[in-house]
């Protein structure tokens, strides 16, 4: 320490005599140990060498995607179920429709619900944070934390207040939603109703036998035309699948390769109309019933590319978040660990509302189109089938009609 205080003792080896820094040659012959400064030594030292992070990474991201698991799943369910075909009500569905014992059966069936299984996220993590508020006043209250921390707690006047808004929003979300589905459930109506008529009017309006096969193949492209159109609004479908017992291959991959396939079969219509030999008068009527095919595009295309103003369905959203997030603190007085029951119950609740309005929001696939297709196809070919027998039949009865006596006993003319 002595010799440290004293720089002119300081002694080396060598007979270097130290110079500034600045000034030292790169080629000097400075031993290893003086070329690194002590103070460098020191700073390393002190410093531990920076630690890997590559494990904390990896913990981060199982974290992550654990707290994924559970939504990603839900929505792959809820996905699931949007792509499921649905059924046309008979007689024997409505009655175990309104079956009394309906309401057993449902609760029986909750686990199964796609509404429900798509809530367990969002209920999950509200009664989740409903525990810990409970454990942390619970611990304030019993003095295992310090005294400065205070209990969770804040008066219900607020949530009396703004009850009837939240109702009001959740009332009207949902009734939006429905007159979309009420729609879209009239506009494919009329592309049905619209679909029979065209075929009733084409099978009794072209009688020349030399345009049969004209007449075949435009009876199977207004059949193609609601299936077309569910592939156009439906996401999934598989349109090749669906119309390679409609379509001939080439016209199948004609329509394939087209941008906008509805409107690629209306031209197909409009094309074969075109051909045939008609009166004038009569294909102006067929012509004209391909207005309704074009309003069927678009009012699908505008429910599917125009939903609810956002805003709206925002507002909702956060209103619930925040609702749900404090609700917890506002019940802690009047019912203390019963807030985690009251809270999965109310978000269960409300957030089942919401997503019934969601689901609704999007109609075609809570309609069975599928079927309707499936209806619409089989009456045609029906149609079809039945020409000739009824003409036939109606040919008989006019010539047993020819040769019925007059009252006066002469034969009929």
């Amino acid at each position: 320490m002595a010799q440290s205080s004293n720089p002119s003792k300081l002694s080396l080896s060598s007979n270097f005599t130290p110079k500034p820094l600045s000034k030292l040659h790169p080629n000097s012959c400075l031993p290893t140990k003086l070329q690194q400064p002590p103070s460098f030594k020191i700073l390393s030292s002190l410093s531990p060498p920076p630690p890997n992070s590559k494990p904390t990474t990896t913990k981060t991201l199982n974290l992550i995607s654990l707290l994924r698991a559970i939504p990603d799943w839900a929505d792959r369910i809820q996905e699931r179920g949007m792509q499921q075909k649905r059924a046309l009500y008979n007689h024997e569905k409505w009655v175990h429709h309104r079956s009394s014992q309906r309401h057993v059966r449902h609760l029986l069936s909750s686990l199964q619900s796609r509404v429900i299984l798509s809530l367990v996220p969002p209920v999950l993590a509200f009664t989740s944070v409903a525990v810990v508020i409970a454990s942390y006043n619970t611990a304030v209250d019993l003095h295992w934390l310090p005294g400065f921390f205070p209990v969770l707690k804040a008066s219900s006047l607020p949530y009396q207040l703004t009850a009837p808004a939240l109702a009001l929003l959740l009332v009207f979300r949902t009734e939006a939603s429905y007159s979309r589905f009420e729609e879209g459930r009239k506009a494919w109506t009329k592309v049905i109703a619209g679909t029979n008529d065209f075929a009733r009017q084409v099978i009794a309006g072209v009688e020349n036998s030399s345009d049969e096969s004209i007449k075949s193949a435009l009876l199977h492209y207004i059949m193609a035309f609601p299936v077309a159109l569910k592939c156009h609004v439906m996401y999934g479908s598989d349109i090749g699948k669906d119309l390679q017992n409609l379509l001939e291959v080439d016209d199948l991959a004609v329509v394939m390769n087209s941008k906008h396939r509805p409107r690629c079969i209306i031209e197909f219509i409009s094309q074969t109309l075109k051909v045939l030999n008609l009166e004038e008068t009569k294909r102006t009527m067929l012509e004209s019933k391909i207005s309704c095919f074009h309003e069927g595009i678009g009012v699908c295309e505008q429910l599917m590319g125009i939903p609810i103003p956002l805003s709206y369905t925002r507002l909702t959203s956060r209103f619930l978040v925040l609702w749900h997030l404090t609700l917890p603190i506002i019940l802690w007085d009047d019912c203390h660990w019963i807030v985690v029951p009251a809270t999965f119950i109310s978000a269960a609740s409300l957030f089942c509302i919401e997503e019934v309005g969601v689901l609704i929001e999007e109609p075609f696939p809570m309609l069975a189109l599928d079927e309707l297709c499936s209806v619409v196809q089989n009456n045609i070919k029906e149609a079809i089938a039945t020409e000739k027998v009824i003409q036939a039949r109606l040919n008989g009865k006019r010539k047993r009609h020819s040769y019925k006596h007059s009252p006066n006993g002469w034969p009929n003319t």
